[in-house]
């Protein structure tokens, strides 16, 4: 008998089904993709009146997302260290539409979210989802364990969780004035299955530790974070109208993934089970459309997505493609820790920024 079959399915939702182990046939199959939410939403051309904040739009599913989400109407405005490979990756025509518009962020360097922020504030007085996208692995291997940011962060937590944290307190001002009792402004945090490899390190976010470095770890308490970020977000903000919500958006072949673990990716794509659950980029960024755009979530949030789809925990028998979200990945206790000891990395008190 196979561990599929032993397990309970972990989603919910209008596209669960399609996501179940004996509708898997790897990239391309009946699982939804971000143009079909959109479409069977009804929303193609019907935002016009929204604006979208998507990071890391210069590979991965990134560019797609930005597709998919300039798809409504809106206005996009996407982020990326190297400006020339994100108009290469988007293309000309959809970057002449009007619809969309590129911001320089390099998210190693908080100065640069910074001023990231404050250009997009002086071309946008409205902010209606900000999809936290733009995501990294050092190396997983270890050939160089020691790589930090250009504030002294380790890589993964500092790119992954601490820029993003700084990007939204900069901007959540504005998402809350532009949630409206008919669309709440929402949040989404792409986590990661990897938060399962192990959970947050509060005692050591930067593994300063003698020994203690191992890429994996680090990658997997950074993905952690986003999902603790988002959860946080609903607690602090939800009655007022912006609402977090985090997930995963499947097994793809990233370029920076790929780059650092080529042979790991090799490996688990000659393996059925794994080439079963691997999506293509129109699949990937569907997880991160339907939490942007459903109906089904106005209103929701604290909630874990993966295949457009709302998830629950992980069975304890579960593999490592199993649907589902790890143990701890629901703390509040270690979620407002790690909301203060951000702030304080970051150098702001959210308290005072809503004061202004």
């Amino acid at each position: 008998m196979s561990l599929i079959s032993k397990v309970p399915f972990q989603l919910s939702g209008r596209y669960a089904e399609h996501n179940k182990w004996e509708n898997l046939n790897g990239p391309s199959d009946s699982r939804v993709t971000g143009k079909q939410i959109i479409e069977d939403e009804g929303l193609v051309d019907a935002w016009s009146d929204k604006v979208v904040f998507i990071t890391g739009v210069s590979s991965g599913m990134g560019p797609e997302t930005v597709r998919v989400m300039a798809l409504t109407g809106a206005t996009v405005f996407g982020t990326a260290r190297n400006l020339e490979k994100a108009k290469k990756a988007l293309g000309a025509s959809l970057l002449d539409s009007g619809r969309v518009h590129l911001l320089f962020m390099d998210q190693t360097d908080l100065s640069s979210v910074r001023a990231c922020a404050a250009e997009f504030r002086k071309q946008s007085p409205k902010l209606n989802v900000l999809i936290n996208n733009a995501g990294l692995t050092s190396d997983p291997g270890n050939v160089h364990p020691e790589q930090r940011t250009q504030d002294g962060f380790e890589l993964q937590f500092g790119t992954n969780h601490l820029s993003h944290f700084l990007l939204f307190h900069l901007l959540s001002d504005v998402l809350l004035a532009s949630s409206t009792p008919s669309f709440h402004s929402r949040v989404i945090n792409v986590s990661s299955s990897g938060h399962r490899y192990g959970p947050l390190r509060l005692d050591d976010l930067n593994f300063d530790s003698a020994g203690t470095y191992e890429g994996w770890a680090a990658y997997g308490s950074s993905k952690t974070a986003n999902i603790y970020m988002a959860n946080a977000i609903e607690r602090r903000y939800g009655a007022r109208g912006l609402h977090g919500l985090s997930l995963n958006p499947g097994s793809f072949v990233s370029p920076n993934l790929q780059q650092h673990c080529q042979e790991s990716i090799d490996a688990a794509q000659e393996v059925d089970r794994m080439q079963k659950y691997f999506v293509s980029l129109e699949q990937a960024c569907a997880t991160s459309v339907y939490g942007a755009v459903s109906k089904d979530l106005e209103g929701k949030g604290g909630l874990y997505l993966e295949g457009a789809s709302v998830a629950g925990p992980v069975p304890e028998d579960g593999d490592a493609v199993e649907y589902g979200y790890a143990m701890w990945a629901f703390d509040e206790g270690k979620e407002e820790q790690l909301w203060r000891v951000s702030e304080r990395m970051i150098g702001v008190d959210q308290r005072q920024l809503e004061a202004q």
